[in-house]
């Protein structure tokens, strides 16, 4: 049944295909002007960094760091996630605590640790920016106000869908039988069955947007409680949002606080999670037991998240 799914939901990605032009000066549309104001650094403080400084094409809209960089040197308190295939995200952060796009947006903005900077500040300086007057005006039809300007850069970030270039979805779509090799598939078979990934990572972006404790929460050295510090529910103590693995190869180093630097080292944790940390709490009951996966079969499982990255990035903005 689970394999029947897998291939029906890949299905869906056809109609996904999107286009961004390369230094397009026209704008047409919301996301047009999200564009020009996720990429301007007016948005933070001193105008030394822009959502795009976290939130890189090149690493599909995320990071290569541990923790970004934000105004002043500051360092993030979480690894920076990719913001591509959120059109169907039903909340955001990895704890959740935003319901919207436009919701999460405000957060990086005021963040002292990220672009602190008043968010009616910010928007006062986009209403004094000619450009953004016209682009608005051209758009809409109204001047930039603090709803609009969300809506712009949400709306940007919804179109950052994968367009099914990615060799999976060109495989499961029938597109190109040999797009998966041997070892893709060998590594598929694991990541249904045996390794019980598709049990949190399913649907068409590879997420059941749920909130899980992998293990990497123990009061000690691991001390965020992420979705507990939004619910104050004991259940939730170390859970966080389980990610999409689009993308995956390009969003290094992974886990919320970016503990790991390579996909091997995530599939060698999640294949014995006590062998790495002996005294996690409130650890998801899916990873109470090893694996048992065999070196070959966890080097296959790495090729097959290989396979979902799109060949589409990077991006030339």
């Amino acid at each position: 049944m689970k394999t029947k799914l897998f291939i029906f939901i890949g299905f869906i990605l056809i109609g996904m295909a999107f286009i961004i032009p390369v230094n397009n000066p026209i704008i047409e549309t919301p996301a047009d002007i999200g564009k020009e104001l996720f990429f301007d650094t007016q948005l933070s403080k001193d105008h030394s960094i822009s959502c795009a400084s976290c939130h890189q094409p090149q690493f599909a809209f995320a990071d290569n760091q541990a923790f970004s960089t934000g105004v002043g040197g500051k360092k993030g308190a979480r690894n920076t996630p990719s913001v591509m295939n959120m059109l169907f995200r039903p909340y955001f952060f990895y704890d959740g605590r935003a319901a919207t796009l436009e919701e999460q947006i405000l957060f990086p903005i005021e963040d002292q640790l990220e672009m602190h900077l008043d968010y009616s500040i910010a928007v006062e300086r986009v209403q004094q920016d000619s450009n953004y007057i016209q682009y608005f005006e051209q758009v809409y039809e109204s001047k930039p106000d603090s709803a609009l300007v969300l809506h712009a850069i949400a709306e940007f970030i919804r179109s950052l869908e994968s367009g099914g270039s990615a060799p999976h979805d060109q495989w499961i779509n029938d597109f190109n039988p040999n797009a998966l090799n041997d070892a893709q598939l060998r590594g598929r078979e694991i990541f249904l069955e045996k390794g019980k990934c598709f049990d949190c990572h399913f649907g068409p972006d590879f997420t059941g947007d749920e909130f899980k404790n992998i293990g990497l929460y123990n009061g000690e050295n691991l001390n965020d409680a992420g979705r507990f510090l939004i619910t104050n529910d004991s259940t939730d103590l170390g859970k966080f949002k389980v990610p999409t693995l689009r993308n995956i190869t390009l969003t290094a180093p992974y886990m919320h606080n970016g503990m790991f630097a390579t996909l091997e080292e995530v599939v060698a944790f999640y294949n014995d999670p006590k062998s790495i940390i002996s005294n996690s709490i409130n650890i998801d009951t899916l990873l109470q037991q090893p694996l048992n996966l065999t070196e070959q079969e966890q080097a296959d499982l790495v090729q097959f998240l290989h396979s979902l990255t799109d060949e589409t990035i990077p991006y030339n903005f």
